[in-house]
């Protein structure tokens, strides 16, 4: 008796895990898909031309795809080194800009 209530929880809470799972998971605009697809596809190439127009088309900006964009699950600069893409990684690397980390504390000496 103990372990037919024991299997019919296990089987309870799996069912209930997959549909929670399933609902959470919303499906994707045919569109965007295909837009992130092509965007994907034109990094790996490594033709700054051809990546650049189709960053365009999609009325994306070069920044939001290199900040945002995740490839075969990889973000796209890692995904483009990855593939051979060298000049398109650093072209995206340089349109993350410049950011530092500055340790404020060993700035401004607080003495008290």
């Amino acid at each position: 008796m103990k372990t037919l209530t024991t299997v019919a929880l296990a089987g309870l809470t799996s069912v209930t895990l997959l549909t929670a799972f399933n609902t959470s998971a919303a499906p994707m605009n045919p569109y965007m898909e295909s837009a992130l697809i092509s965007v994907c596809k034109s990094a790996q190439s490594d033709n700054l031309l051809h990546m650049r127009k189709t960053i365009k088309s999609h009325r994306l900006s070069e920044k939001t795809v290199a900040l945002k964009v995740v490839c075969n699950g990889e973000d796209i600069i890692s995904f483009a080194e990855n593939s051979g893409a060298n000049r398109t990684a650093n072209h995206l690397e340089k349109r993350l800009g410049d950011s530092s980390i500055v340790d404020i504390a060993q700035v401004y000496a607080v003495n008290f």
